[in-house]
């Protein structure tokens, strides 16, 4: 996903202010994960408040003891902050979309803006791992549409901060710029395989049983 180079713009004070845009694919990536975990987080709320309802509500998600979503909501872990962490990515999520819709429409960001999105896809990958450890190896379930986002929220984590590498918004050396330039793939699919074994082998006696 090559992206567009870097351009110049002259602020207030005349000073030179680095932007770049991206490439179709690129923005594509942003819309699609974005909407994928927008599809999940809309998913998942829906299913709490019926579970609020009635406590006795089974989501439709919920095939076996092992892929519970009812578990995963139930759990103080799916109030992360206080409230629903869905609602969290209802917000987030669709402001990836916009993003990406943006960059369709042929916009383009200054590094400022390129480095707090990439901040934002850090918390949020940093957030999916602390929940993949806790749906593993404490509430010992897995909800699939948390999945879902599990794996969107990687793909765009590794895309932005290999456009941020590749446009020198984020310091690297050359050989990591040029091998992101060419395999920016094999990180989110490094890292969704390495989620693929720990749940392989978690419940490794379920799955052959």
């Amino acid at each position: 996903m090559a992206s567009t180079a870097g351009r110049g713009t002259h602020g207030e004070h005349g000073a030179s202010v680095r932007t770049a845009g991206s490439s179709r694919a690129f923005a594509l990536m942003l819309v699609i994960t974005g909407a994928a975990g927008l599809l999940a987080a809309w998913v998942i709320t829906i299913d709490k408040f019926k579970l609020l309802e009635n406590p006795n509500f089974v989501p439709g998600c919920s095939l076996n003891p092992v892929v519970s979503c009812g578990n995963i909501m139930k759990s103080d872990q799916a109030s992360a902050f206080g409230f629903p962490n869905p609602i969290l990515g209802l917000v987030t999520y669709g402001i990836v979309v916009c993003v990406g819709m943006s960059l369709l429409a042929r916009a383009a960001f200054p590094r400022w803006y390129w480095l707090t999105f990439d901040a934002g896809t850090l918390f949020g990958v940093g957030f999916c791992t602390w929940l993949q450890f806790q749906s593993l190896y404490r509430i010992s379930a897995l909800c699939l549409w948390c999945c879902l986002a599990w794996v969107a929220t990687i793909i765009m984590f590794w895309y932005v901060t290999s456009f941020n590498v590749r446009n020198e918004f984020l310091p690297a050396p050359a050989w990591i710029r040029q091998f992101l330039g060419e395999f920016t793939w094999v990180l989110p699919l490094l890292h969704i395989g390495i989620i693929g074994m720990l749940i392989l082998t978690r419940w490794w006696d379920f799955w052959t049983s």
